[in-house]
Parts: structure tokens; C-alpha cells; sequence
């Protein structure tokens, strides 16, 4: 009787044990800290356009460069760490995030409510609105004038969708990348490439005068940079990092840097 009262007893302490190692690993599972995992590892993992000029692309030295990709090497620099790139695509930069194989997506990502269920978001750190992108004899000056016509959009973007509210009855066709709509809309086979008007301003500048921008902007588009839920400790230090420059005036420096000119919004700055 004594040795079942043992070994009675020595169940208990080993199911006790096991009880307190589960509930240490799930405690640890809950406290998982994305900004301590940055700071670990000491570098952050960034994804970042590279087809999306001027603040994400390749340049002719085969260099990721642009807004997005300085304002990131600014907040590692702040964060303790380095920086690295990756590509990611507007149907991607989501998923990356979510699934943890980026830290964070500075990819001209509009702050979206149905966006906010998946991801969470920095503070709004640039601020464009969407356009159109038409060949130089293009006449059609309003988005429903192309009702009818066929209008380039990119997936994984809400351009087309927004396109679609203010034109109905265009024909939205779809691309995995933005070099492959410029080509289209270059030879004919579409009639507008819409989205974000700093974008569309810039592949006009570059194409010699062969396309321009119409129709003024649709929507408002502030962009956020997507960070994992439920992250509040990183996704603070990536927002005050945001503030400093807005603060020390590295944000106005890099904004005429690369837009030519001063910033019209900045971001907003909390009080201490």
C-alpha cells in the first residue's frame, strides 16, 4: 500500500512538471517579441518594390534604391540593426508579412481597413492619391471616359477595384508586375495603367514625352508600412523612428531627394 502511495505520489509531481512546462512554453509563445527577435538577429528583414519608381526600384547600377528604401535604412539604424531587402510584389507584401518571412513591407501600401485584419500598420508616411497613365495622344481626361476601354491594374493592389467604382464599365486588366503594364499601355494593347499618382508622374518624366498623366487622382492613398499583429513594441519603435525623422529633418530631405520638391503632408508626430 506505501509503494502505491509512491507511486501515486511520483505521478502526480511528474503530471505537475509537465503542467508547468507547457504552461512555460505557451508563456513564451505569448510574450514572443517581434523588435526583441530584430534586435537578436540584428537585422531587418525589409520588403521593399523594386518596379516602383521612385520609392522602390533597380537602378542602372543594379541597385535597390528609392524613398522607401533609405526611410528603412533610417529606421534599422535607429532599431540597432541592418537592414535587408526583399522583393515583394503587391500581391505578396501581405502574405510575407502574415507569414513572417519579412519583418516589415515598405511597399506603396495604401492603409486599407480589410488590410488591418491580416496585418497591422505603422503611422501614415507618405500620402498620394490614384491616377491614370495614358499615351500622349490619349484625349479621355476623366476616369468614366474609359468606359469601354481597357485600363491596366496591378494585382493584389486596390487600384482596379477603385478604378471600377469610378468607371463601371471599364475593362480592368490585370498585371502581376508594374513594367509589365507600361509595356502593354506602350504598344497598344491596353489604354490606361491606373494607380498611385507620384508613380504615374514618374514614368511619364521618364518616357521622353511619350506618356503623361491624366484625370487628376480618384481616391487618397496614405501609405503604411505593414508590420505582424499584434506586435505593439515593434510596431512603436518602427512608428517613433518615423517621428524622429519628421522631427531631425532627415524625412523632408530624403522626401525632396527624391520627389523634387518639399512634402506637402508630413506625418504625424506625437507630443512627448
Amino acid at each position: 500500500m506505501i509503494e502505491n502511495i509512491i507511486q501515486k505520489g511520483k505521478n502526480m509531481f511528474k503530471k505537475t512538471m509537465m503542467s508547468l512546462v507547457a504552461i512555460a512554453m505557451l508563456s513564451g509563445a505569448a510574450f514572443a517579441d517581434k523588435l526583441s527577435d530584430v534586435k537578436d538577429a540584428g537585422v531587418l528583414k525589409a520588403g521593399v518594390k523594386y518596379d516602383f519608381k521612385p520609392f522602390g526600384y533597380v537602378n542602372e547600377q543594379n541597385k535597390v534604391v528609392g524613398f522607401d528604401i533609405d526611410l528603412l535604412e533610417y529606421i534599422a539604424k535607429e532599431l540597432g540593426v541592418d537592414v535587408k531587402f526583399q522583393q515583394v510584389t503587391s500581391k505578396t507584401r501581405i502574405p510575407l508579412v502574415a507569414g513572417g518571412q519579412i519583418d516589415i513591407a515598405a511597399a506603396s501600401m495604401t492603409h486599407k481597413v480589410q488590410r488591418d485584419e491580416t496585418i497591422d500598420f505603422t503611422v501614415s508616411y507618405f500620402f498620394d492619391g490614384q491616377s491614370m497613365l495614358v499615351r500622349k495622344d490619349e484625349r479621355t481626361r476623366t476616369a468614366k471616359g474609359f468606359a469601354g476601354k481597357k485600363v491596366g491594374a496591378i494585382q493584389g493592389a486596390t487600384s482596379g477595384e477603385n478604378f471600377k467604382k469610378a468607371s463601371p464599365k471599364a475593362n480592368i486588366v490585370y498585371f502581376q508586375e508594374y513594367p509589365q503594364a507600361v509595356m502593354a499601355l506602350k504598344k497598344g494593347k491596353i489604354d490606361a495603367v491606373t494607380t498611385d499618382l507620384v508613380w504615374c508622374s514618374t514614368q511619364a518624366k521618364d518616357s521622353g514625352g511619350t506618356l503623361k498623366v491624366t484625370g487628376g487622382t480618384i481616391s487618397t492613398e496614405p501609405y503604411g508600412m505593414g508590420i505582424p499583429e499584434n506586435e505593439s513594441n515593434f510596431r512603436d519603435a518602427v512608428n517613433f523612428a518615423i517621428q524622429k525623422a519628421v522631427s531631425d529633418g532627415t524625412y523632408t530631405k530624403l522626401y525632396k531627394k527624391w520627389f523634387g520638391e518639399d512634402p506637402t503632408k508630413l506625418p504625424e508626430v506625437w507630443p512627448n
